[in-house]
């Protein structure tokens, strides 16, 4: 009988706060640390894409170097796409085979670790769980959906369905990762220990935004009692053996949309520091 464990990797989203978990993927590539089964959501997901295919360096750049394009965020994005968040730029002029900075989408094909990546479904208001047969080359939109955060971006169909953030339901999805057969899980945060996540503000403006969507506007309503729940949650997990914690040592105030480069390499770094740190906690809690 097989005593082989099936540890999980669980990463988070956050937007630009993902430069943090970049920097961890990046540290596992160089210490050659592999998981049975990994789950991102939102940016989560398209960082672990690049992992996955081992491609090292290459999520740091799309932190720094690709948020000069006009495409990226902003205005130009918003005439073109109707997107605040160049999702669309990002995953696809970007990623494609012939794109400025592609995906090594056959080594992710060819990686044995099983991934999943959260998102939103529109009309019920309920997360879903896709892996890698629902992308083939060049077609990303499973990462589009899960990073397609409501009011900024419009949802993405995905087998004729609408699709927003995964975040919006299943914000750090240890529960589905358990789900899956996971003995123990390394999570990935993109908040310090001691967040707390606050109700949404400017209510009339995604109220008015997502109105064919009520479930959506609900979700956004109470994601603030879901995702503290799903934080405490993470934190049981680690007390009872189950979870290792990796989260930023200290608060770092970059926002979900911030596009000033100093500040994102500032926060891979700590990235790096913070793993530097945990390293052999780390090993001795995968090796066990």
């Amino acid at each position: 009988m097989s005593t082989h464990k099936k540890i999980g990797l669980v990463v988070e989203g956050g937007g630009m706060k993902c430069a943090y978990n970049a920097a961890i993927l990046d540290a596992f590539l160089d210490e050659g640390i592999t998981f049975d089964y990994c789950i991102g959501v939102s940016a989560g997901s398209g960082n672990l894409v690049s992992y996955l295919a081992g491609q090292r360096g290459r999520n740091l750049r799309f932190f720094t170097e690709h948020i000069h394009d006009p495409e990226y965020f902003g205005l130009k994005s918003l005439l073109k796409t109707g997107d605040l968040f160049g999702i669309q730029h990002i995953y696809g002029d970007l990623t494609r085979a012939n794109g400025k900075d592609p995906l090594d989408f056959q080594a992710f094909m060819k990686n044995p670790t099983e991934y999943e990546a959260v998102v939103t479904n529109a009309l019920t208001g309920r997360p879903e769980y896709f892996g890698k047969v629902a992308m083939k080359q060049d077609d990303y939109r499973l990462i589009m959906a899960s990073s397609a955060i409501p009011v900024v971006c419009h949802p993405v169909e995905l087998n004729g369905v609408p699709y927003f953030d995964g975040g919006l339901t299943d914000a750090i999805p240890v529960r589905r990762a358990l789900e899956k057969g996971c003995d123990r899980l390394v999570v990935i945060l993109s908040k310090n220990r001691n967040y707390v996540k606050k109700p949404q503000g400017m209510r009339p403006l995604y109220r008015l935004s997502c109105r064919k969507y009520p479930k959506i506007v609900n979700a956004i309503e109470h994601r603030h009692i879901a995702y503290n729940d799903n934080f405490k949650e993470v934190f049981a997990l680690e007390q009872a053996g189950i979870a290792f914690v990796l989260a930023p040592s200290h608060p770092f105030h970059v926002s979900t949309y911030s596009m000033k480069e100093d500040d994102e390499r500032k926060l891979y770094a700590l990235g790096m520091r913070d793993f530097a740190d945990q390293k052999e906690n780390l090993r001795k809690f995968l090796f066990a």
